[in-house]
């Protein structure tokens, strides 16, 4: 059997918090294909503007998150409650601010190679 054959078992409490700026801090878990991470905000944090090629999803398991997509100048607004979900189509500009204490699972395909080499500046600024 080869290695990409080979299932692999991971706890979320087993990995570690990557803390990204104070009140930001995820886990990740990446496959060949696909990544699925586990994102803590404290209420008021900010994902600044970005896009990327990555379709996304994002699933809040606690909180709220209020999302801003499309244009800086006239976005779209979208609150997205526990149990909600929310599809980000590859390369749409968005932004998030925690409206409350939150975790929200988010998935990417292809994986974000950027969360992974650490060259994901946007989210790091204080």
């Amino acid at each position: 059997m080869s290695e990409s054959q080979t299932a692999t078992l991971y706890r979320w409490d087993d990995m570690p918090v990557e803390e990204l700026k104070p009140g930001l801090g995820r886990r990740l878990i990446t496959g060949d294909r696909m990544m699925i991470a586990h994102v803590y905000l404290d209420q008021g944090s900010v994902v600044p503007w970005h896009s990327h090629d990555n379709e996304q999803l994002t699933y809040v398991l606690k909180g709220v998150l209020h999302f801003e997509l499309g244009s800086a100048d006239s976005p779209q607004e979208v609150l997205v409650h526990e149990g909600e979900v929310l599809v980000i189509p590859s390369n749409l500009p968005h932004q998030a601010v925690a409206v409350e204490d939150t975790l929200d699972v988010d998935i990417f395909c292809p994986p974000r190679a950027d969360w992974l080499d650490g060259t994901d500046a946007y989210i790091r600024k204080t």
